[in-house]
């Protein structure tokens, strides 16, 4: 259909993982067996996005949630299956993804600003990521290693804003910083949903997930093992603890 912005098609991803420890040409003619093993990390996943709808991911940790993320974001190529994407994304998939850490706060702003276009159509861009920060000008011109989790989470989240895309794919980032800018990016996130952007939300909190999203899927093992109504398969994902 025309309004179906993400389509995932029977997607499996995997990688060949070393089990017993063989590092060298020799360990490799010397062991009787192949040493390696697929490790299947999403197995047969299938999921319509609708624009201006919000898809919220559960699962436990390691049931694949930002695996499905990165293969959808285009990270990640599936093994087998297919992904069709029919807009333009602003990712957070993790806590400080895309920063270069030699970089000033500064620096970095410009540089992910210059590749997502947006330097050039909105001249108040470094500003506002600034005053959605909250950071200061001093730790703004301070190198990003030096920075704790939460400046690191307030910078990326305030860069990835200023991306104004049709996707806003988001990945635990609300787990870190301080309540009061917690409630500032929910109250954007919020922002962004009523514009009729599409949003993709993992989170650990079915609560969060129940008043962000109005559908999710739940992820286990890396199956899919439920999906529908945002608030149906929050309950369901508590039950599995």
């Amino acid at each position: 259909m025309s309004d179906v912005i993400i389509k995932v098609d029977n997607v499996q991803v995997s990688f060949w993982q070393n089990n017993v420890g063989v590092y060298s040409i020799k360990d490799l003619i010397t062991h009787r067996k192949s040493p390696f093993k697929n490790k299947v990390i999403l197995d047969n996943i299938s999921v319509e996005v609708r624009k201006g709808e919000s898809l919220g991911i559960l699962g436990r940790n390691g049931c694949g949630k930002s695996t499905l993320l990165r293969a959808i974001a285009g990270i990640i190529k599936p093994s087998k299956g297919k992904i069709t994407v029919n807009g333009t994304f602003a990712p957070i998939l993790a806590i400080g993804a895309g920063l270069e850490l030699e970089l000033t706060g500064y620096e970095n702003i410009s540089l992910l600003l210059a590749l997502y276009g947006t330097a050039r159509k909105n001249t108040n861009a470094v500003e506002n990521i600034k005053e959605f920060s909250e950071l200061s000008d001093e730790v703004l011109k301070m190198p990003v290693k030096q920075y704790s989790s939460g400046m690191v989470a307030r910078l990326a989240f305030s860069i990835s804003l200023a991306n104004d895309s049709d996707i806003l794919i988001i990945d635990e980032v609300l787990a870190v910083g301080d309540q009061g800018f917690q409630a500032k990016c929910l109250e954007k996130i919020y922002k962004i949903k009523s514009e009729g952007k599409t949003i993709l939300f993992v989170s650990h909190f079915p609560d969060d997930v129940a008043r962000i999203c109005n559908k999710a899927i739940l992820l286990e093992q890396g199956k899919l093992i439920d999906s529908g109504n945002s608030s149906d398969v929050c309950n369901h994902y508590r039950q599995l603890f």
